[in-house]
């Protein structure tokens, strides 16, 4: 029999799981097995006893975030660093899943430029993210077919498509093999408790009762425990995150990278997430505060470096009038630092020829570098973008 530790949120209900598809691996992994599957306890009328420490910790994230968003208006590129800190949550998410890219590649990869199925995931991940926080900003309630809608947008056009928006409707498990759950480390729901416990994740989600960090947190990990897909559940999970933050208003316009700093964390982050089940969530709650706070602190750092860059650039190009075409190139790069001169000719609202002027003069001034030889629809990047990008996150990470 597979074994849990036994926890106190929730109860284990012994089952017999039963492959349903041909796994192979061998006898041990086609043969029925006694497990034990975890059901955690409904959490839409849960208020969990804070200490004080606690309790101020949470009231700190959510006041960093409040100002973090209260800031955002004074920063020159706002647009354009609330896009590159949302690109920077995704990556952060993905790496903790193992999908990993680097900045420029990325970058190409979002202009479809040379995707693969790694970058097809990523690029997936930030169009789950934008779908997620576009879903937080409608005024009404919250459904369980968003949360299906935000996971169908994950998967779309990646070689899982066929899982895109589906609830699970068998056993999944985490760790281990993935041929059987012999050895998981942990056994979600029965497939048959899904609905009704997604539902009940709804109203919570739905609640003002409790403070934004402190729901964020609780309903992170409880999706995590539901795990109500076969794919894709820790992605989706982490969108949740920030639908919170968003339908509390918290977060208008800035995302703070809260995944790219439980990335850094990952050990902390898994031992969390198994404090919670097992019925002692202070642990939990007070790493994800933590971890929430320093996620801010890090936009802030991004959004000081990209203004100094944006303030190089104008230097380096003459200090182009505010009007000109130079200028609304210069302001969108950090966001879309790769571009054809199509794409030039939308952002500064231009003709062709006087887009193409711009970005030769943007590549003589060193701000842009062609990324082929080719003359007709090449494109161009700005390198400094990614060296920027690629030094905050090895700063994050370390």
């Amino acid at each position: 029999m597979v074994k849990a530790a036994q926890p106190s949120r929730g109860h284990l209900v012994e089952r017999i799981w039963r492959p349903t598809r041909d796994y192979g691996g061998g006898h041990k992994h086609r043969r029925p097995q006694r497990i034990e599957a975890f059901v955690p306890d409904p959490i839409a009328d849960w208020d969990p006893p804070l200490t004080a420490g606690i309790a101020a910790t949470v009231t700190e994230a959510d006041l960093a975030i409040q100002e973090l968003n209260r800031q955002a208006p004074q920063v020159a590129g706002l647009e354009q660093l609330a896009r590159q800190l949302l690109r920077q949550e995704s990556v952060g998410s993905s790496r903790i899943e193992g999908l990993q890219m680097g900045q420029r590649r990325l970058a190409r990869a979002a202009s479809g430029i040379g995707a693969d199925e790694t970058a097809r995931q990523i690029v997936g991940n930030i169009r789950a993210m934008e779908r997620a926080i576009a879903i937080a900003a409608q005024p009404r309630d919250l459904v369980a077919d968003d949360i299906v809608d935000v996971h169908r947008t994950l998967l779309e056009s990646t070689r899982d498509d066929h899982l895109a928006g589906v609830v699970r409707h068998e056993q999944n498990w985490i760790g281990g093999s993935d041929l059987s759950p012999a050895g998981a480390e942990f056994i979600p729901p029965p497939e048959d408790e899904v609905d009704r416990l997604i539902d009940d994740l709804v109203v919570f989600l739905n609640r003002d009762d409790v403070p934004a960090t402190l729901q964020a947190a609780i309903a992170h990990a409880q999706f995590e425990t539901i795990h109500p897909f076969v794919d894709g559940n820790g992605r989706v999970g982490r969108c949740l995150i920030h639908v919170v933050y968003r339908q509390r208003g918290l977060a208008p316009s800035i995302v703070p990278p809260i995944s790219l700093v439980l990335a850094a964390r990952s050990d902390a982050y898994v031992a969390g997430l198994g404090s919670f089940r097992s019925g002692d969530p202070a642990d939990w709650l007070e790493f994800f505060a933590v971890t929430a706070i320093a996620g801010v602190r890090h936009a802030e750092s991004l959004g000081v470096r990209l203004d100094q860059l944006r303030q190089d650039w104008i230097d380096m190009a003459g200090n182009p009038r505010s009007d000109s075409s130079i200028r609304a190139l210069i302001e969108r790069l950090p966001a879309e630092p790769v571009l054809s001169v199509a794409r030039a000719m939308k952002i500064a609202d231009v003709s062709r020829p006087a887009a193409a002027r711009a970005v030769d003069q943007l590549a003589d001034s060193t701000i842009l570098r062609p990324l082929d030889a080719r003359e007709r629809n090449r494109h161009w990047e700005a390198p400094a973008v990614f060296a920027l990008l690629d030094d905050f996150e090895r700063e994050l990470l370390r």
